[in-house]
């Protein structure tokens, strides 16, 4: 799946809406793009796999390089290697950055790190795979706290509904701390992780 391809059209080819803005264009035509895209198909297991792991790499918007590293990573642990699979992407600064409520997307919440707006416990962090520990705490670098992103982010405006447990965020002051290893069960990622293993595992 490319990473550059207009988010409206990979958020209909992948049945997800990737972004708030492509929620009302999702909704509106929620088949994939293209002249067939109408069609009902008859999906084959090993569509049914690519798919869900094409969904689960544009939800933390990483490479196909990377999340081969981690799902090895991921099998090699104790327990459930799809669990051990998504907690280990949760735990990723970019994606932590998006849960607490200081990004909009993930492509935002990328973009902040790399330009180094991060502190984790206190040093500056630019690696948008940087994994997080329990306990981490992560927040806006004093200089940054003025841009206008992260005024809105501290008045509430990408908070989602309901913060994952794992996060604890003071919006206001721009902090939050990873306090809990995340739980597949608590983890707002549409994913059938184990459809995943099966098609690395293949």
């Amino acid at each position: 799946m490319n990473q550059s391809r207009p988010k409206a059209k990979q958020s209909r080819a992948l049945g997800i809406a990737l972004t708030p803005k492509c929620t009302r264009y999702f909704e509106r035509r929620p088949f994939p793009p293209g002249q067939h895209g109408r069609r009902r198909r008859t999906e084959s297991d090993y569509r049914q796999r690519l798919l869900e792991k094409q969904r689960l790499r544009a939800q933390y918007n990483i490479r196909e390089a990377q999340l081969k590293r981690v799902f090895a990573e991921a099998a090699r642990k104790e327990g459930k290697t799809g669990e051990n699979l998504v907690s280990l992407l949760e735990r990723r600064l970019d994606a932590f950055v998006m849960r607490a409520g200081f990004a909009r997307t993930v492509y935002q919440a990328r973009q902040q790190v790399v330009h180094r707006h991060f502190l984790v416990n206190g040093r500056r962090v630019d690696r948008p795979s940087y994994r997080l520990k329990v306990g981490d705490v992560v927040q806006v670098a004093e200089r940054s706290r003025r841009k206008p992103p992260f005024q809105l982010a501290a008045a509430g405006a990408w908070a989602a509904d309901r913060t994952p447990g794992y996060v604890s965020a003071r919006l206001p002051e721009l902090i939050a701390r990873l306090e809990d290893l995340p739980r597949r069960e608590d983890v707002p990622v549409v994913c059938d992780e184990q459809l995943v293993v099966e098609f690395y595992s293949r």
